[in-house]
């Protein structure tokens, strides 16, 4: 795999690092890159596709906690590569930054750029480990102070009883240490799990799918063996059999579809009692990937009805039902839902005492938005739109408009019901820290409401 430049920007478009591996791409290029993700038209489409071609030059990019990412390349590369290797590499910045942000990149560029020369050379890729970097990488990171980031997501509040560890805890660099030389020692699992269901006009599921990540990030001195614990009823494969040839089942329990494992991890006694032995690098990473279609109880309900009111105006009506227990709390939700293209004009009624709530008709793309800050388990919202058409429409409305589609973050639950039920490390240290390490995060990967 070849690339001719990699570079960052910010969400203005200002170059933050830039690095030309090739000097075969022409000037420009981020300005191009910029211009063309900014102003994206093409079919309608709100956001630009990861990858896109001009004048020749192939443009792949991720955007990461709001920076882009980007990778050039004149030749035909996989393009599932290329944006692994986008990922990864925002993943070994942050390793050493601690956190990624504008600011921290901007006071720590000698750093990104000897690890840029150490992960890339001359455009073909040496090495993604933030383990084996740390051989050849020599630059200390300037650390960001907490009072300097971002407001911590709720999603990143880890608690014991009248513990509470700030999210902060996960935001530091694995090659500083603590305050007058102590070496950090703790260890945090993450089970993230992004969701796609996809309702129909009648409010019954045609398809639902989880992606899931067990994802660990390491501050263990010395590199000491741990075992982790996940659930004893956990089967491998659809009917019970497993892909792995592990064990038959029933059907009961947790159901995966299938998973995969990170190169650190062996499986000798997984067979038996459901337990993953591996020897942690350095820094983050996913120690199992897993996909199901087992059937699960999607977090949230949604129900659509267009009603016409004359013969230039419709109503919508769209509630959301949060299905999941009432100590829960989702957030940052939107829902969005496509009108017809002859809509001009859209006012919006929320319910009575309505906070954290916010609509906007988008009339370029003439799409209806809704976004609420957070949504309490068992709670219901509804929104009201009275649409104004500025031609007489015909036939059915309901085949002009939707689907709805929704976004949103559920810190603290996940809907598979696979846990961690514990982490045991071989070697024995009074040093490591005691706070629970284990956090979900359920998030909408596409969540669809036909009308």
């Amino acid at each position: 795999m070849m690339i001719s430049q990699f570079f960052v920007l910010s969400q203005r478009g200002d170059n933050i690092v830039f690095r030309d591996y090739r000097a075969e791409v022409p000037k420009g290029s981020t300005e191009t890159f910029f211009r063309k993700v900014k102003f994206w038209k093409e079919d309608g489409n709100a956001e630009a596709p990861p990858i896109f071609n001009v004048d020749g030059v192939n443009y792949f990019h991720v955007k990461v906690v709001g920076l882009y990412f980007v990778a050039t390349s004149r030749v035909n590369v996989s393009p599932s590569l290329v944006l692994e290797l986008l990922q990864r590499i925002a993943r070994v910045i942050k390793d050493y930054l601690g956190v990624l942000n504008e600011d921290s990149f901007r006071k720590n560029f000698v750093l990104v750029y000897e690890l840029l020369d150490e992960v890339i050379d001359f455009g073909y890729v040496q090495t993604t480990s933030t383990e084996v970097l740390k051989s050849y990488v020599f630059n200390e990171p300037i650390v960001i102070a907490p009072a300097r980031l971002q407001p911590i997501d709720p999603a990143a509040i880890f608690t014991q009883g009248a513990k509470r560890m700030p999210g902060t805890a996960v935001t530091k660099s694995v090659v500083a240490n603590e305050p007058g030389g102590r070496r950090r020692e703790e260890i945090f699992v993450d089970i993230i799990e992004k969701i796609s269901v996809t309702f129909s006009s009648s409010g019954y599921i045609l398809t639902s799918e989880i992606d899931g990540t067990i994802q660990m990030k390491s501050y263990l001195s010395g590199n000491p063996e741990i075992r982790l614990a996940l659930n004893e009823d956990l089967n491998i494969g659809r009917g019970g059999r497993s892909v792995y040839d592990y064990r038959s089942s029933s059907g009961s329990g947790v159901i995966l579809d299938d998973c995969n494992f990170h190169e650190s991890v062996r499986l000798d006694s997984f067979d038996s009692d459901r337990t993953l032995s591996l020897v942690p690098p350095d820094g983050e990473f996913p120690v199992m990937n897993y996909r199901m279609t087992q059937e699960f109880k999607p977090p949230f309900h949604v129900n659509t009805l267009i009603e016409e009111a004359g013969r230039l105006k419709a109503e919508v009506i769209i509630k959301i039902r949060a299905e999941f227990p009432s100590d829960i709390i989702a957030n940052t939700i939107t829902v969005q839902m496509p009108l017809p293209n002859y809509t001009s004009r859209a006012s919006f009624e929320l319910e009575p005492g309505a906070a954290g709530q916010k609509t906007d008709f988008k009339e370029t793309s003439k799409m209806l938005a809704w976004s609420l800050k957070k949504i309490v388990g068992g709670a219901e919202h509804t929104l009201r739109a009275k649409l104004t058409f500025s031609q007489e429409f015909h036939g059915n409305i309901t085949k002009e408009a939707g689907p709805v589609s929704m976004t949103f973050t559920i810190p603290m639950y996940n809907v598979s019901k696979l846990q961690v039920k514990y982490l045991q490390i071989a070697k024995k240290s009074s040093s490591y820290n005691p706070y629970r390490w284990v956090r979900y995060v359920t998030q909408a990967n596409s969540y669809v409401a036909r009308i």
